[in-house]
């Protein structure tokens, strides 16, 4: 799937995202609808997307809405950095919420604030990056673009002027939890 078909098919993406995904090229993505494994939803590895088809039939809600949500988070993955396997997973899987948030397709996710790690991932982590990226537009496309070749906590340092630890304080303070 090409950036172009994912448009057409998918829709554009806004600004802040489309300057996340556009970093890194994929010429080819592969779409694959099948039986997993229980409790899975979705995976991607080596530019294919592997969707649940269990959980598709079993899934409660706008079925279009949330499936897309997971195609959004799932073609993240094909075009972002990861550190060359140093980021934590939770920074990887929560860019890549943060996109599905930003693209306007997160249902049903816990209130801003909650987790117990900054790194926790999906929408813990997601909702983390909205608030950083509040307090410097582009933060996650910078860390992201960061993470091409490596990953060092330094970075949220290199770019807010404070350790990840100070913002997470800072940020569960804000939200009182």
């Amino acid at each position: 799937m090409s950036y172009s078909c994912f448009v057409s098919e998918i829709g554009d993406l806004n600004p802040l995202t489309s300057c996340l995904v556009r970093v890194r090229t994929t010429p080819k993505l592969s779409l694959f609808i099948e039986t997993l494994g229980a409790g899975q939803v979705a995976f991607s590895s080596n530019d294919e997307i592997r969707v649940n088809a269990d959980y598709i039939q079993g899934y409660e809600g706008d079925v279009r809405k949330g499936i897309t949500g997971i195609l959004y988070h799932e073609v993240v993955h094909s075009w972002q950095w990861n550190g060359n396997g140093q980021a934590p997973v939770g920074l990887i899987e929560g860019i890549a919420d943060f996109v599905r948030l930003k693209a306007g397709y997160a249902e049903n996710w816990s209130q801003p604030g909650s987790g117990n790690k900054w790194d926790e991932g999906y929408q813990v982590t997601a909702l983390f990056l909205d608030y950083l990226n509040g307090l410097r537009n582009g933060f996650v496309a910078e860390i992201n673009k960061k993470m091409k070749s490596g990953y060092s906590d330094n970075f949220f340092f290199e770019l807010l002027g404070k350790t990840v630890d100070q913002l997470w304080s800072e940020y569960k303070a804000k939200y009182n939890t």
